[in-house]
């Protein structure tokens, strides 16, 4: 975990009496805290909505609004539930506490509060928000691992066929257009054996780079292995997906890639499924994108085929 900065956390605090507020973000401005504060629960309602705390004092009895009604409304919008609630109370009134913690508080401190008691509670609950938002931030970062493929920074093989059958399932269910596209690029194995594999390497990354001009921002597209790459269109009947897979053959084959100095120019076969209602999963329409990509090698390369 990284090292506790107070500076970097604002808390919240909220009560309806100023002298209580003004108290509190002294004692916090001691250790250095971020401050902000609410007279009362309406305003503390509006004021979470512009600041997004990391923690907030509440004070249990307030007018109008008490701090168990703002709790309640807070943890009911999934904007601000996370946020951690600590109450200030007077009451040691065990119905009361129970209805805080009910409620979704994560503690409570009641007054006449002991200064350092406030302050370890406080620094407790904004570390554990620093461990959970960290805790997210990992689980984000290897998720996003898991999902891409290393070299291209597109979706890997997983991702992609994960994505593929969800729209697969929507055109089942709705009936909706869907197609696939299969490119491979041509005779890559040459551009290996002669350049090497790290030329290799640079050659499918500029490949990638130029489908990703020709899709629109509702197409997915992902390495299915080696020189191959699957494009997803939803919402896209056969001619709309003959356009776009003529665009990227058009668009490989009319910019040469410099390689070692040589001016190389590539070349890539397209297949092109589309959703029939046949299909029981997307791999039949898979299989059937590499039918027509077969075929396209056939026929000399460099060409788009769509088999029905």
């Amino acid at each position: 975990m990284k090292p506790f900065k107070p500076e970097e956390f604002l808390i919240l605090v909220v009560d309806d009496i100023s002298k209580n507020v003004q108290l509190l973000i002294e004692i916090l401005d001691t250790v250095g805290y971020a401050t902000t504060f609410a007279i009362g629960g309406k305003q503390a309602l509006e004021r979470v909505k512009s600041v997004k705390p990391d923690l907030i004092l509440l004070d249990l009895m307030m007018p109008e609004i008490n701090g168990l009604e703002v709790c309640k409304i807070l943890k009911s919008d999934e904007a601000t539930a996370n946020i951690p609630i600590l109450f200030l109370t007077a009451s040691n009134d065990k119905e009361h506490l129970i209805k805080a913690f009910e409620q979704g508080a994560v503690d409570y401190v009641t007054k006449p509060f002991k200064v350092p008691e406030l302050l370890a509670r406080v620094k407790t609950h904004v570390e554990l928000k620093q461990v959970q938002k960290q805790l997210q931030e990992a689980c984000q970062t290897m998720k996003k691992l898991a999902d891409t493929d290393e070299l291209t920074g597109i979706a890997n093989r997983r991702c992609l066929l994960e994505f593929a059958q969800r729209e697969f399932q929507r055109s089942l269910r709705y009936g909706t257009p869907f197609c696939l596209l299969m490119i491979d690029v041509d005779h890559f194995k040459n551009i290996n054996d002669k350049y090497g594999h790290p030329n290799g390497d640079k050659a499918i990354q500029w490949v990638v780079e130029i489908i990703k001009l020709g899709l629109r921002e509702v197409d997915f597209f992902g390495r299915f292995g080696g020189e191959e790459f699957i494009v997803v269109l939803p919402q896209t009947a056969l001619g709309g997906a003959l356009e776009v897979a003529e665009r990227i053959r058009e668009a490989i084959a009319s910019q040469p890639l410099t390689l070692e100095q040589d001016t190389v120019t590539l070349t890539a076969s397209i297949g092109v499924a589309t959703y029939t209602g046949e299909d029981k999963t997307v791999v039949g329409m898979i299989q059937r994108a590499d039918k027509s990509l077969y075929q396209a090698k056939a026929k000399g390369r460099n060409q788009v085929i769509a088999i029905p």
